[in-house]
């Protein structure tokens, strides 16, 4: 029974092994065990980057300042007189307002579960790519890896450009009301607030992306794109005005303005797609197939990526019969 054991995950990791199991095939079981398994490296990964973001909270690292100075920094860049007496510490920093016991370790542990995502993002994400790759042909994987990695730089610009942001949208709603108010924002809706506008610019950094997606698979073409250009543009400007949780013009016009930049240079890659398609067409006869006629299409299946002596031999046998 004992040796039982390792002869079953030895044959286990042979089964996801490209060089014994080059198609990837797996019964039913084996995929439910193997989406276990990449999710159970993920949540660790995730654990893993929470611990390190909880602690990250209120340590520095060397020239890195904590993660709560890097959320409170847009906070602090309210001007002093307008914040309520005892938030600003001797040492100038400056404190955000605990109404309820737990609210601090609460927003400690929120602030650094999403910071540890963000930093275990390349692990866990990894996870998920090895669990759908061996479903993939060849050219699938090439153009998935190229569309998850501007995926997840798109992103990260986003949140970047919210967080530059957001001190110009606090010193714009704080300074409604003139001398009549004085500012002491609660930790919990502070750091909501900055997490959200975070979410949102990089989520909607993806838009531009899914158009290229699209026109990519042929749903979207340039001509549709450039006919529908200014009311897509309109659009993105009313699409910022409510994604954005703050009523300040600077995330609103920021937000406008990058999605208007990113998709301009969308729909000319869009063109340049369509350009190269058309010439593909021109110089495989495709234009001048009468409507009665089958295309020149080639019809020979595709086929699952094979060992280099597995596919000699395919040819060395095929050109026996030949």
């Amino acid at each position: 029974m004992a040796d039982a054991v390792p002869s079953s995950r030895r044959t286990r990791r042979r089964k996801r092994s490209r060089r014994h199991n080059p198609d990837g095939t797996m019964t039913l079981i084996e995929h439910i065990y193997e989406f276990r398994r990449r999710l159970g490296w993920a949540l660790l990964a995730l654990i893993a980057g929470g611990i390190f973001g909880f602690i990250w909270f209120q340590t520095r690292l060397g020239p890195v300042e904590s993660l709560g100075q890097l959320m409170n920094a847009p906070y602090c860049g309210i001007p002093a007189d307008r914040l309520l007496p005892g938030t600003i510490a001797p040492d100038g920093t400056c404190r955000l307002l605990q109404t309820t016991p737990f609210e601090g370790i609460m927003i400690q542990l929120k602030v650094g579960l999403a910071g540890g995502a963000v930093l275990t993002s390349p692990f866990w994400l990894y996870q998920i790519w090895a669990f759908i790759a061996p479903g993939l042909y060849t050219k699938e994987r090439k153009y998935a890896l190229i569309f998850v990695g501007f995926a997840s730089a798109l992103f990260a610009s986003g949140a970047v450009l919210a967080y530059l942001l957001v001190p110009h949208a606090f010193k714009a709603l704080m300074s409604f009301g003139g001398d009549f108010f004085t500012t002491a924002l609660t930790a919990d809706k502070y750091i909501s607030f900055v997490l959200s506008l975070l979410v949102i610019f990089g989520v909607s950094f993806e838009l531009p992306l899914l158009v290229v997606m699209l026109n990519m698979v042929g749903v979207v073409k340039y001509a549709q794109l450039k006919k529908w250009r200014r009311g897509i543009i309109f659009a993105l400007f009313v699409f910022a005005a409510f994604a954005t949780p703050g009523s300040d013009p600077f995330s609103m016009i920021g937000l406008a303005g990058a999605l208007t930049l990113l998709f301009e240079i969308a729909i000319q890659i869009a063109r340049v797609h369509d350009k190269r398609k058309e010439r593909q067409r021109k110089d495989e006869g495709w234009d001048d197939v009468p409507d009665d006629q089958a295309a020149p299409f080639d019809y020979t299946p595709s086929t699952v990526d094979e060992p280099e002596s597995v596919e000699k031999a395919g040819k060395s046998s095929t050109d026996d019969i030949t």
